[in-house]
């Protein structure tokens, strides 16, 4: 699996291993770009910026965007199997979310990019004269955009998209565990006809290797990033060199709250969805479940015969809901986390183990769905991510204990809220210390809303304008006639 730099598939000597989570098979070997990998990446996309590329309209990079999607759609099946390739998730979500929301986003930055305006304000100067000042929308210049293998292809084009919308130079780096949809999205943007080094593509590791290389490269000029919080911190680090724009999209250990007067039948659905969608794998998950104690012992039996009812399988199997991890590495890391929790004190209702096939799938990367009760809120397993399928489960009796519990956390990234008070969904809502509330659903976005967490989960914000904003320098123009 080669890179794509200035306009060319290019190879390197330095390969390693694309393993697949399902059974541990070897799908292949992916190029890693060293440090001249990166710099010859970046000087091309500094080129692009000095040419067609850093000329070209606002209309002209829309159109340009809009041809991605439809090369994406042209490839839509390929892109699927590249995804769940990769990831082991199963082919329905790869279909109905990854894939579909790729297109989306190219479609949605396009429009956006479109319809953006600057500001304009008149004024009378102490001369007499009318003085007019506007604002002008710039391109940073080169972003690097890494990308995180959760949700491989959504999240690199949730990137990707508004920084070519407005007019960057991109040089990517996907995750080592999924580079496949990343290389065919090249593929892509190539056919689409963007001028050479707009968009370049290295695959690599983090530090020593092309993540290293490209964050520290003096020729970025913005950063940004999904990925883990002590990644972030050191990616800010090398940011700093420079003073360069960095927006960061980092972990969570996110809380769902159920209060009693909640429809208890579509609370108990959401939050099997929010704990075990990609089998716990999305920033996103609820990790802590805190739920009013009238219905307590009912919601944790009703939790737990919904987890055990969860499919787990390959990706192609009818109904499946759940898919491995996404390497051994990670599950070694989840199994510690689950006998963490053992000696902590919790009471394990469901999982807690490896399930086993008796097939090739037993060389794989999979955990059962797990829930726990019993631990208190200072236990490690309570504060910490774990990153995998498995919820812990707690009982509340007051508005204010909740408020407070859900916000004792160095993180900050979202918060499901499960309750029929109206009025009481708007106030707490307001009160969470993170950067989305959903109510009485989950994982549920309008593109053009911010997004980014606060604390521990990220900074900066990204959707609709606001991704225009990071991606874009602003230049106010005064005017005395």
């Amino acid at each position: 699996m080669p890179h794509y730099i200035d306009g060319e598939f290019v190879a390197s000597e330095k390969k390693f291993a694309n393993v697949s989570p399902v059974d541990g098979r070897l799908l292949g070997e992916v190029c890693e770009a060293g440090r001249d990998e990166v710099n010859l990446a970046v000087a091309a996309a500094q080129t692009a910026q000095a040419g067609a590329w850093g000329r070209a309209s606002a209309g002209e990079r829309a159109d340009a965007l809009l041809r991605i999607a439809a090369g994406i759609e042209r490839r839509f099946e390929d892109f699927v199997a590249a995804e769940v390739a990769d990831t082991g998730r199963s082919v329905k979500q790869a279909r109905s979310l990854d894939i579909a929301r790729g297109v989306q986003n190219f479609r949605t930055f396009a429009e956006l990019i479109r319809q953006a305006g600057g500001e304009f304000y008149e004024m009378r100067a102490a001369d007499g004269n009318d003085v007019f000042s506007y604002t002008v929308r710039k391109p940073h210049g080169v972003v690097a955009v890494i990308s995180p293998w959760n949700l491989p292809l959504l999240l690199l084009t949730w990137k990707v998209a508004p920084a070519l919308a407005c007019g960057n130079s991109v040089v990517a780096k996907p995750s080592e565990e999924t580079p496949s949809s990343a290389t065919l999205l090249a593929e892509v943007i190539h056919e689409a006809g963007l001028p050479k080094g707009a968009f370049n593509l290295v695959h690599g590791f983090g530090p020593e290797s092309a993540g290293e290389f490209l964050t520290r490269h003096t020729g970025v000029d913005a950063i940004t990033f999904t990925g883990e919080s002590r990644t972030g911190e050191t990616i800010m680090r090398a940011a700093a060199a420079g003073v360069r724009e960095v927006s960061f999209e980092l972990g969570g250990k996110n809380a769902a709250v159920v209060f009693a007067d909640a429809d208890f039948d579509k609370a108990v659905a959401g939050v099997l969805r929010s704990s075990f969608t990609n089998s716990g794998q999305v920033c996103l998950c609820s990790e802590r479940v805190y739920v009013e104690r009238p219905i307590f012992q009912r919601f944790v039996a009703a939790l737990k015969e919904g987890a055990e009812k969860l499919k787990i399988g390959y990706p192609d199997e009818d109904g499946v809901d759940m898919g491995p991890l996404i390497s051994r590495t990670h599950r070694d890391k989840v199994l510690d986390y689950f006998a963490l929790a053992r000696a902590e004190g919790a009471t394990v209702v469901s999982g807690g183990g490896v399930p086993r096939f008796g097939d090739a799938r037993d060389g794989g990367a999979w955990v059962q769905p797990t829930i726990w009760t019993g631990l208190d809120d200072g236990a490690r397993c309570v504060r910490e991510e774990v990153f995998g399928p498995v919820c812990h489960v707690a009982p509340f009796d007051a508005e204010d204990e909740v408020v407070r519990r859900v916000n004792d956390s160095e993180y900050g990234l979202c918060a499901a809220l499960w309750t029929r008070d109206l009025k009481r969904a708007h106030t707490i809502s307001r009160r969470f210390r993170v950067g989305m509330v959903w109510v009485n659903t989950w994982f549920l976005r309008d593109l053009r809303t911010p997004f980014g967490g606060v604390g521990l989960s990220g900074i900066g914000r990204e959707g609709g304008r606001h991704s225009l904003d990071f991606y874009s320098e602003l230049t106010t123009v005064c005017v005395n006639p």
